[in-house]
Parts: C-alpha cells; structure tokens; sequence
C-alpha cells in the first residue's frame, strides 16, 4: 500500500467520522468542525484518486468537497455580518 492510499483510506475515516458524529448529534453538520472534516477527506480522497483515476468517484468528491466549501464561505460571512 501506498501513502497516497493510505492518504485516501484516511480521507474516508475523516467523512466517516463527520457523517457519525452528524448522525449521533455530536456533530452540527452546518458548523466548521464537520465542513473541515469533510473538506479534508474529500481532498484526500481526490488526491488518492490522481493515481489511480475513476471519473464517478472524481465527480464525487468533487462536488463533497464544493459543498463543504460553500458551507464554510457561508460561515465566514455570517461572521463577518
């Protein structure tokens, strides 16, 4: 196994451990300890990806990733107002 699999496979605990804690109430999937979480194993898991490419994961991640950073900019302007 490679560091960038092993990279990946700990992008998938991180969104694991996002998903869990949302699930369970211990995390608040709109605040910026889940969006990080997310954001984190999404890009793990899109660098895991340029190795060994496949275009539905890719997709995937991509829009994970986007998500998480939408919810963070929305984060940072309510601070902001």
């Amino acid at each position: 196994m490679t560091p960038i699999d092993l990279a990946g496979i700990f992008g998938v605990l991180l969104i694991l451990v996002a998903y869990a804690g949302a699930t369970s109430g211990k995390l608040d999937p709109k605040q910026w300890p889940a969006l990080c979480l997310n954001l984190s194993g999404a890009l793990l898991i899109l660098w895991s990806l340029s190795v060994d490419f496949n275009l539905s994961a890719a997709l995937m991640e991509g829009a994970w990733a986007l998500v998480a950073i939408a919810g963070l900019v929305r984060l940072a302007l309510q601070r902001r107002g």
